[in-house]
């Protein structure tokens, strides 16, 4: 939007040029969000705790965890306002990537939103039916897919390209929409999984948009793109101010979210946020990097699967607890130990994807 005004004030001063350079409305983009966060989060926090909006606590679970219970919760709506406010302000509007990544994280946070409500205003421990999570869940990423495989100019927009292998790449022609749901519908789940934790999921969520909004820059800047050999994607560089907005929003929550918790995000942030990062890898060719900078999601993820499988067919559990973070809880670890530690395994991981760029 202010795009927009500055291009039209540029007529009448040279020097409001300097709003179209991408790197400048990424940083900006990063403190507007990063503001608004924690110009709201008191107010909201407030808000919540008057309506007594709390999160109910797993009696089967780690009895630290038993304190938390009437903590706020659906948080996440901070993270979407702030992100699309931030997007909107100084994101390009006539980019279409721009008005899909808004449009998906609405869908997705939708339908977080619902679970929670039922969860915590409605006293329902069931919230959303999964199949109903997953069925909505599935009509939002299918329309995402669809939008972007329809959308797709060159054969580079529906290439799977593999990491650190120069000459290495798969056109997926009509496969890509299978792709794009599960990387959408995935991400959204995992890290829906591994919000169990005060700041588990919203740092590593942060270090992996950081990194992501930088490979869309280069991959939306024809020279840097062919110096490094990554496919160029036109218009992918907004990204960069997407997930600058990602990364001052998550920053904001993380403020009122770190240990010990004033709010948690909820299934409204965590499947947003998921979908968003799963969305961006699409749009700048990037799904394998995303699997392996998200390796803690995977992870996540991967731990819950085999616990059911082994406890279904085998009769016993492989985990003490399953998502893997409580596994840990329970042998003892304390909380803050388990978070910073899967920090620390993100931070390496973004690095490994990173190098990507370069080790070909």
């Amino acid at each position: 939007m202010l795009l927009w005004l500055f291009s039209w004030l540029e007529t009448f001063d040279p020097g409001f040029a300097v709003f179209q350079y991408l790197t400048l409305r990424t940083i900006l983009s990063v403190l507007t969000a990063l503001g608004l966060s924690l110009l709201v989060g008191p107010v909201m926090i407030r808000r919540l705790t008057a309506l007594q909006i709390g999160q109910a606590v797993r009696q089967d679970g780690p009895q630290s965890h038993l304190s938390k219970a009437g903590t706020p919760t659906m948080g996440g709506a901070l993270i979407i306002v702030a992100m699309l406010l931030a997007t909107t302000l100084w994101g390009d509007l006539s980019n279409r990537y721009v008005v899909l990544a808004g449009l998906v994280v609405l869908a997705f946070g939708a339908v977080g939103w619902v679970d929670d409500y039922r969860k915590v205003v409605e006293r329902d421990s069931r919230g959303l039916p999964a199949r109903w999570k997953y069925f909505w869940q599935t009509v939002a990423g299918s329309a995402a897919a669809l939008a972007l495989y329809l959308g797709a100019s060159t054969p580079a927009e529906t290439t799977l390209i593999v990491p650190f292998f120069k000459d290495v790449a798969f056109q997926l022609g009509p496969f890509y929409l299978v792709l794009a749901y599960f990387v959408l519908v995935g991400t959204s789940n995992a890290v829906n999984l591994t919000d169990g934790l005060d700041g588990l999921a919203i740092m590593p969520t942060v270090m992996v948009a950081g990194a992501l909004g930088l490979m869309g820059y280069l991959t939306g800047n024809a020279v840097f793109s062919a110096y490094l050999q990554i496919p160029f994607v036109a218009g992918a560089g907004e990204m960069a101010v997407f997930c600058g907005a990602m990364v001052g929003a998550g920053l904001g929550f993380l403020w009122f979210n770190t240990y010990p918790a004033q709010v948690f995000m909820g299934d409204v942030g965590a499947l947003a946020l998921g979908a968003a990062l799963g969305f961006v890898a699409l749009v700048i060719r990037q799904e394998l990097v995303l699997f392996i900078m998200g390796g803690v999601f995977v992870l996540e993820t991967v731990s819950v699967v085999l616990q059911v499988l082994s406890f279904r067919y085998l009769g016993r559990r492989i985990f003490r607890m399953a998502p893997l973070h409580h596994h840990f809880e329970l042998k003892g670890w304390p909380e803050p130990r388990v978070i910073v530690r899967f920090w620390i395994i993100t931070l390496m991981l973004v690095l490994v994807g990173l190098s990507t760029l370069k080790l070909r």
